[in-house]
Order: C-alpha cells, then sequence, then structure tokens
C-alpha cells in the first residue's frame, strides 16, 4: 500500500527492546514472589533479617515485601532483595545461646578461683528458662584471670533473653561482692627510678 515497513519494524524491534529491560526488574520480583509463596523462607508475622535489613514481615506482596522494623518504621523491600539475601528467621529458634567472659583480679586465691565455675553453674540451673552448659577458668589475660561462661536461654523472645540474662548477671555480681572476688579491670604498672640503681613501683 506504500507503507515503508522497514522504519516501521526496527521502531518496534528498538521499543520492544526498551519495554523488556523496562520489564525485567518488575518480572524478576514476581518471579521472587513464587519462590518466596512456594519455598516459604518465612511467613507473614516471622522476624526475619535479610543482609541489612531486619523487622517483622507485616506483608508479602507480588513486587515487594513489607517490614515493621524494631523502631517502628516500615521497611519496604523488594522481592529479588530478600531471595538473593541470606534469610535469618527467628520464629523457628527454640532457644539462643550466650557465651561471654569474666575477669577477675590475678590476686584471686586458687581455692576461690576454683570455686567460681560451681557457683556460676548454680546461679545459671537455679535461673527460671536458662540450661547451663559450661563455666571454666580460660585463659591468663593481659590484666585478669578469664572465666568463660556459656548457657542457653529457653526461649526465642528477645525480651524474655535479656530478662534471664539481667537475672544471671546480677546474681553473679552478687555472689562475687559476697565472696569477696574482684573483678578485673585496665592496670598499669609504672616503675620509677630512684637514681640510686633502685626502682620503685
Amino acid at each position: 500500500i506504500g507503507v515503508k515497513v522497514t522504519s516501521l519494524i526496527t521502531g518496534l524491534g528498538i521499543g520492544g527492546v526498551a519495554i523488556a529491560f523496562a520489564a525485567q526488574s518488575a518480572l524478576t520480583d514476581i518471579f521472587c514472589f513464587f519462590t518466596i509463596f512456594f519455598d516459604k523462607p518465612f511467613e507473614i508475622g516471622d522476624f526475619i533479617i535479610a543482609g541489612e535489613h531486619s523487622g517483622t514481615v507485616e506483608h508479602i506482596g507480588v513486587k515487594t515485601t513489607r517490614l515493621r522494623a524494631l523502631g517502628g518504621e516500615q521497611l519496604v523491600v523488594s522481592n529479588t532483595d530478600l531471595t538473593g539475601s541470606r534469610v535469618r528467621n527467628y520464629k523457628t529458634m527454640q532457644q539462643r545461646r550466650v557465651c561471654f567472659t569474666l575477669g577477675v583480679t590475678y590476686d584471686t586465691p586458687n581455692e576461690k578461683l576454683e570455686e567460681l565455675p560451681t557457683r556460676i553453674q548454680s546461679i545459671v540451673e537455679s535461673t527460671q528458662d536458662a540450661s547451663f552448659s559450661r563455666a571454666h577458668f580460660a585463659s591468663f589475660g593481659a590484666y585478669s584471670l578469664n572465666i568463660e561462661v556459656v548457657y542457653f536461654v529457653l526461649s526465642s523472645e528477645y525480651e524474655r533473653y535479656m530478662d534471664v540474662n539481667q537475672t544471671i548477671n546480677l546474681a553473679i555480681k552478687a555472689e562475687f561482692e559476697r565472696c569477696g572476688v574482684q573483678f578485673a579491670f585496665p592496670t598499669t604498672t609504672v616503675q620509677l627510678s630512684t637514681g640510686d640503681g633502685n626502682a620503685m613501683n
């Protein structure tokens, strides 16, 4: 009919490529939505950490997922970012492991140092929702004798974990005060010359 189709076909081809590039991100998010829907790495109500993002899942959409952060703000994260990250889901966690080191002064008598792991064990075992694992005189520090303690909090709730942790910490401090054991802190010994070849601390 007298219409030159070469330019028309070229324009349609370029337009199709542009549309394909524009739709690529959206299609990727849609495919990721089906991945989340069928694989179920997390569900609504789960607290998750994915890369730099963390919060409680409020909505799983076709393109994005909405999280409620600990600070109260809402995070809108693309499904591509979530499926491409390592997701830590705290819903299935049954307990939390606690590991910390206590430093006591070097002048602590050996008999008291031997008793401390047993005293700490009694404190942990007498605390509700806490399961004792171990306590040992682990190492000689630069300014302290280090006791390593490990126990488990039998709850996945962060507030309960902090309550148990606080109860045990307060009980350990009270027990150390009762038996006369002092916590170590950084110290420095300075030797001053008296001028006659002797040194004075």
